[in-house]
């Protein structure tokens, strides 16, 4: 379900997913959206009335760094993890504190020019495969901050699309959900993409890297989902198999369903 607020323009809750043996997850416990730089009083209302408690950030260092943190640190009753999905080295303050750098170089964005560690005919996939093999502490740590929330978790990176629909996909389909469910949800940002991609190229961090590409190129095909969760099907038996080599326990997994499904 499409959530509306002032500054997001891919938000989500994910309630209302079906499952595999005839349920659904529950509306308010899982939120995706874009990045959260830009919310207002009005936005921060929301949330509160939402129920978010925990917000998983997936920026990278240099995001962090560039934008800042997020307004939500500075309130109460929210929990911020930021969890990085790339491999990168801490990125220190480059400004006295207090003030911003007059440019991004769009080199210092962590995935220019990375490889993916994972071979897949898609792209996309790949790096989300990535993820997955190169910071299996942050995934850990965002499916795990999901399952023991004390209210709904909101997760997001910067258009709310990649590596945020990398780890909602790996949470509904540990829930149980249905996978062709999840594709859907993950296609579902294109409808969103020219609002997305229109908020990025106001920001200094993003513009320069964004500039100049087609809007065709930052699409949610479904085909990309759907050959993340073949490639996790075919290479470990399905989602619970590949958590389970990277250290999710029955007990996460519990915790998680139990979130998620009542």
């Amino acid at each position: 379900m499409w959530l509306e607020f002032d500054s997001l323009v891919n938000a989500r809750d994910l309630g209302g997913t079906p499952t595999t043996d005839g349920g659904a997850i529950a509306p308010g416990r899982l939120i995706r959206s874009d990045n959260l730089q830009a919310l207002t009083a009005a936005d921060i209302a929301r949330l509160r009335e939402i129920g978010v408690s925990d917000v998983v950030d997936l920026r990278s260092s240099a995001e962090v760094n560039s934008e800042g943190p997020g307004p939500l640190l500075a309130e109460d009753g929210f929990s911020v993890h930021h969890l990085s999905m790339f491999r990168e080295d801490p990125v220190a303050p480059t400004e006295p504190e207090g003030e911003l750098p007059g440019e991004m170089p769009s080199e210092a964005l962590p995935w220019v020019g990375l490889t993916p560690s994972v071979d897949h005919d898609n792209v996309f996939a790949s790096h989300y495969l990535s993820y997955l093999r190169d910071r299996p502490d942050s995934v850990l740590t965002a499916l795990r901050t999901i399952g023991t929330a004390n209210g709904a978790t909101l997760v997001h990176c910067a258009a709310g699309k990649d590596r945020t629909g990398t780890i909602t996909a790996l949470a509904l389909l540990l829930a149980g959900a249905e996978p062709d469910a999840v594709v859907a949800d993950y296609a579902a940002s294109s409808a969103r993409m020219q609002q997305i991609v229109d908020k990025l190229m106001n920001t200094r961090t993003y513009a320069d890297n964004l500039r100049g590409r087609p809007l065709s190129s930052h699409m949610t095909n479904p085909e990309t989902m759907a050959g993340f969760i073949d490639h996790l099907q075919r290479e470990y038996g399905g989602v619970e198999g590949m958590v389970a080599g990277i250290g999710w326990t029955a007990a996460d997994n519990q915790a998680l369903r139990t979130k998620l499904r009542s």
